[in-house]
């Protein structure tokens, strides 16, 4: 064994918890403080509903909860936004024509454009400058924002 190199050894080495219990223990160090011991641990003492903060982590563990909860709320109301049928027609880009020919009929939001797609796809093709390719325009993007269509709107007539 080469000389000088090792660490001094005590054998007398104190032991300090933070709940105040000491204990005698060989180390290379004279004191050791630690924060938990046998004396004061959950899993020693039979408190499993104490939780250790060491650090933060459980602070930390709840702020990104919190931050996930409001993430897949804001989601939610995003959704719900998005499929609202006070939804204004002129966000459904139908193109200039066909959104003037429904607010000029009175059709102002995409429930009102709803309810008259239950009554049928003539009543909407009754519409002055409101054809045949607008209908199927404004169907197709309907179903891509989620909407979903009146059955009497899935019949094809003629």
């Amino acid at each position: 064994m080469k000389k000088d190199i090792h660490p001094t050894f005590y054998p007398d080495a104190r032991v300090i918890c933070a709940c105040g219990n000491t204990w005698v223990t060989g180390s290379t160090k004279k004191e050791i403080h630690t924060e938990v011991c046998s004396k004061c641990h959950p899993f020693f003492t039979g408190q499993q509903q104490r939780i250790l903060d060491i650090e933060g982590q459980v602070d930390r563990f709840y702020k990104r909860l919190q931050a996930r909860q409001e993430y897949v709320e804001s989601q939610k109301a995003r959704e719900q936004e998005r499929t609202s049928p006070n939804r204004p027609i002129a966000d459904l880009n139908l193109g200039t024509r066909p959104t003037e020919a429904l607010e000029k009929a009175g059709l102002t939001t995409v429930g009102q454009v709803l309810e008259k797609l239950a009554e049928g796809e003539a009543a909407l093709l009754a519409i002055e400058g409101f054809g045949r390719q607008s209908l199927i325009n404004l169907k197709k993007r309907l179903r891509q924002l989620g909407y979903s269509l009146p059955s009497a709107a899935e019949e094809i007539t003629v």
